[in-house]
């Protein structure tokens, strides 16, 4: 595991970067996804694939073709994610092609730059949601069927999941049933406030599902709804617009909650729970 440093622990890794609330997403509920980004001049001007996982427990990976691919979910170990993962993507550049980037050989210290300190802060963070693994593959890659098992294997255990495209960092999945989780920048409080208000007026639903509960994760709140038995992703665009903006009205208001908002915001208080 890459060593610790002495530094405060940061609950938001990823604020200031482009699409913060995606990175949040890609480290904690999406299964197999890829997203866009590049370095900074100063650190060679370099296109970075991000992605949720990869292989052998890699953290990072410079593949035969030459493309560098960053791994969120890899197992990193000091007070701040977005130095560890700057550390595991500095590692990569160093290696030779086809080299796979263990957490051991990430090393963290306290000069050791941030993510937001390597990456080009003007170049948004475009996240394509895939349906299996091959993307960890180059094209030149001699495909085995050994390896062509594993691919397929890791697919068949990934959750079902699709990213809305009415609103950023939503997320429809498939597991006993359908869900959706939406990752918010917002403040905690505020979201948990708007989310009471919509409740006590039973405004809080979603295309026929209910709002269940919402988790802490990387510093932000992602609120999750449960959704009809069998709703797929597309049935969610034109519903999940009309919540947001019921939601971006009830963000907007500073009255002091009601009895009844109150009753409702202790509910949801009850049931929230962090990832980390």
């Amino acid at each position: 595991m890459a060593s610790s440093t002495k530094s405060d622990l940061v609950l938001r890794p990823f604020e200031g970067l482009p699409g913060e609330a995606d990175w949040v997403a890609l480290r904690e509920i999406v299964p197999a996804a890829t997203a866009t980004a590049r370095t900074t001049a100063d650190h060679g001007g370099r296109d970075v694939v991000v992605t949720t996982v990869l292989p052998g427990g890699w953290v990072s990976l410079h593949r035969e073709d030459g493309t560098v691919l960053l791994a969120v979910q890899g197992v990193l170990g000091s007070d701040d994610l977005s130095r560890d993962l700057a550390a595991a993507l500095l590692a990569a550049f160093d290696v030779e092609p086809g080299t796979g980037v263990t957490p051991d050989r990430a090393q963290v210290t306290d000069a050791t730059p941030r993510l937001q300190d390597v990456l080009d802060l003007d170049v948004p963070f475009e996240v394509t949601v895939h349906d299996g693994y091959d993307y960890w593959l180059d094209s030149s890659s001699e495909v085995t069927d050994e390896i062509r098992a594993s691919l397929e294997d890791a697919a068949e255990a990934s959750i079902p999941t699709v990213r809305l495209d009415a609103v950023p960092a939503a997320y429809w999945c498939r597991m006993s049933r359908e869900f959706l989780r939406w990752a918010r920048t917002e403040d905690e409080d505020r979201v948990v406030d708007a989310i009471a208000r919509l409740h006590a007026r039973r405004e809080s639903g979603l295309a026929g599902g209910k709002f269940l509960g919402m988790f802490r994760a990387c510093g932000l709140v992602v609120p999750v709804w449960e959704l009809p038995r069998g709703t797929e992703a597309a049935d969610l665009e034109e519903p999940v617009a009309d919540l947001a903006a019921r939601l971006d009205e009830a963000l907007s208001t500073d009255a002091p909650l009601d009895a009844n908002e109150r009753r409702a915001r202790a509910g949801i208080v009850s049931r929230q729970v962090t990832l980390r």
